[in-house]
């Protein structure tokens, strides 16, 4: 019952992200005179290859999260959390971050918390809600390119 869950859960928000990126607005009514393929201004790419979608997003992110579940049965308890933190040298209360993450507080990070979480932050990120992260939307994120040296 609770993968099904996160299922619908999980695809409601893929579902979400996907419609969001292919909704446009109605062009605006334009004189006849405006309309020549010289005033006709031409549309810059929709993405570039650095350019992360909000699944995209969700995917890298929980791919590298759920290594920290390490029995595989689908979900991350506080003791593979403590685990996984200590293994990659992460500061703070373990402990804390997963309270905050662990939203329905059963003892457990599933993906449907994942997914939350990566989807509040991608907003944060994003700041002209446009859908996508370019680079110029995340120079302090690791993903962002790096200055040249």
């Amino acid at each position: 019952m609770i993968r099904r869950s996160i299922l619908a859960a999980a695809l409601s928000l893929l579902t979400t992200a996907a419609l969001a990126q292919t909704a446009t607005e109605p062009p605006a009514a334009t004189p006849l005179a405006a309309t020549s393929p010289a005033a006709i201004p031409t549309a810059p790419s929709r993405t570039a290859k650095s350019d992360i979608t909000l699944a995209k997003f969700q995917k890298r992110r929980e791919k590298a999260i759920m290594a920290a579940d390490t029995d595989g049965d689908g979900k991350i308890s506080l003791l593979e959390w403590e685990a996984f933190r200590a293994k990659r040298n992460v500061k703070g209360d373990p402990a804390k971050s997963f309270a905050r993450i662990d939203s329905n507080h059963d003892g457990f990070i599933d993906r449907a918390e994942l997914d939350a979480l990566f989807a509040k932050r991608f907003a944060k990120l994003d700041k002209n809600g446009d859908g996508i992260l370019t680079a110029d939307e995340r120079p302090g994120h690791k993903s962002a390119p790096k200055p040249e040296q």
